[in-house]
């Protein structure tokens, strides 16, 4: 008997059962990454990096010079905390009042047809497109004690140049379209049809846009005050002229800050930065915050209904 080594030959498994009507499934490969994304998003990190991570890293490692007392000196002194308090709140009321003021606008322009409809709509990116430092001298002429509106103002006790009045007016100028313009694709989405049933049900018009309409516009009402803010927070070129840089009275801290790069303070300059900027991060964070819980609760209303 010679020898035979045993090869064992494992069986094939069995064939799985062909589904109803003679279709059998078959895996197809899926692509998960779309060609070119390694490329496209090695360039975004790239240009996202120089743009903003590096200019932002920027000041926090020039800050970083600064002893923390040095620190605390610079950014916690009554200079500073005047500038705090006057940016901080006219940005804030300015971002209040045209989120107002924007949402009547918004509403006319794409619920209403009427003369000059298109003229009314394009003012509303004068901002945008307008200087800056020809918008503040445009707002000290006409606000001023001798100007169109600053004279009979100033007739009545009401004086609006170089004084904080004029801060939250410059304020007022740039930030509206950002209400405007962050509403109105929202409003022209809206269905008719909501309305239409609302009324059917017998609720008044003031209802309808309490209880229909406000809750879809609120998210993008949130998102153009957060732009709003935001824009009016660093605005300097408007607000210098009619504001007259006036210490512990009229001073933005943008103007402080240029005022430190100009002594050649740059750490302490980047150091009230800081401030700003993680300020307006912990606002621009509880704005979002809101927002989703806006949205949330208006998806949970929805499908409740």
């Amino acid at each position: 008997m010679s020898d035979r080594s045993l090869v064992i030959i494992p069986s094939p498994p069995p064939a799985r059962p062909a589904p109803p009507g003679g279709f059998r499934a078959v895996a197809l490969p899926t692509r998960r990454i779309l060609p070119g994304f390694g490329l496209t998003l090695g360039y975004t990190v790239l240009y996202l990096g120089l743009i903003v991570l590096i200019p932002i890293s920027a000041v926090f490692i020039e800050t970083a010079h600064l002893t923390w007392a040095e620190f605390v000196s610079a950014v916690w002194n009554p200079l500073a905390i005047a500038s705090y308090k006057l940016s901080f709140g006219m940005s804030f009321a300015a971002a209040a009042v045209n989120s107002v003021f924007g949402l009547l606008i918004a509403w006319v322009l794409t619920r209403y047809t009427f003369p000059g409809r298109k003229f009314f709509d394009a003012i509303v990116d004068l901002p945008f497109a307008l200087p800056t430092a020809v918008a503040g001298i445009a707002l000290t002429a006409l606000y001023n004690d001798t100007g169109w509106l600053g004279k009979p103002l100033a007739a009545i006790g009401i004086k609006v140049a170089y004084q904080p009045l004029g801060v939250f007016v410059a304020l007022l100028f740039i930030s509206l379209p950002f209400i405007v313009r962050t509403l109105q694709p929202v409003m022209l989405e809206l269905e008719p049809e909501l309305e239409e049933a609302a009324a059917i049900l017998g609720a008044t018009r003031w209802q309808t846009f309490r209880r229909v309409l406000f809750p879809v516009l609120l998210p993008p009402l949130l998102t153009g005050f957060a732009l709003a803010f935001a824009r009016a927070l660093g605005e300097y070129g408007s607000v210098i002229f009619i504001s007259g840089g006036l210490p512990m009275r009229t001073q933005i801290t943008p103007q402080l800050i240029y005022e430190e790069i100009g002594d050649h303070e740059i750490p302490k300059a980047t150091a009230i930065a800081v401030v700003m900027l993680v300020a307006s991060f912990f606002i621009l964070l509880a704005v979002n915050l809101l927002q989703r819980w806006s949205r949330l609760r208006t998806g949970q209303g929805v499908a409740a209904n």
